[in-house]
C-alpha cells in the first residue's frame, strides 16, 4: 500500500496525521502543496470524488473568512482551481491519495484506524 499525505509542514493536524502513520508503520510520502502546488486537474478530480468542492474547503479557516464575499462563490470549476492555487491554504488537511486513487480528507484517530485496518 501506498500512501500520499498531502498538507502543509506547518498545519497541527497534518503533523498528528503524520505522527500516527509513522506510529502505526504505514508507509507514505508527505507533500506540502504550498511548496508544490497542486496541479488544477488533480483539485477537480478530488473535488468530483469527495462529493463537489464544499468538502474539499475548509470555510471554518480563517483563509476563508477573511475573503471578500464576491470571491466566496465560485461558478465553476476552473473558479475553484484558480481560487486555491491562490489560496492553498483552503483545502481541508490532510488529503489523503491511497495507491487506487481513492481521496479522503481531515484526521481522526478512528478515521484512520478505518482507513488503514489498525
Amino acid at each position: 500500500m501506498s500512501v500520499t499525505l498531502y498538507g502543509l509542514t506547518t498545519c497541527d493536524t497534518c503533523r498528528k496525521a503524520r505522527n500516527w502513520l509513522d506510529r502505526f508503520e504505514v508507509p507514505y510520502s508527505f507533500v506540502d502543496y504550498r511548496a508544490n502546488p497542486v496541479p488544477a486537474a488533480t483539485l477537480k478530480a478530488w473535488a468530483q470524488q469527495l462529493g463537489g468542492w464544499e468538502k474539499l474547503v475548509n470555510k471554518a479557516s480563517t483563509t476563508w473568512r477573511t475573503l471578500l464575499p464576491q470571491r466566496k462563490n465560485p461558478g465553476s470549476d476552473p473558479e475553484w482551481t484558480l481560487l486555491l492555487k491562490e489560496y492553498p491554504a483552503l483545502v481541508r488537511r490532510p488529503v489523503v491519495e491511497q495507491d487506487d486513487g481513492s481521496v479522503s480528507v481531515g484526521f481522526t484517530d478512528n478515521g484512520f484506524k478505518k482507513l488503514f485496518g489498525h
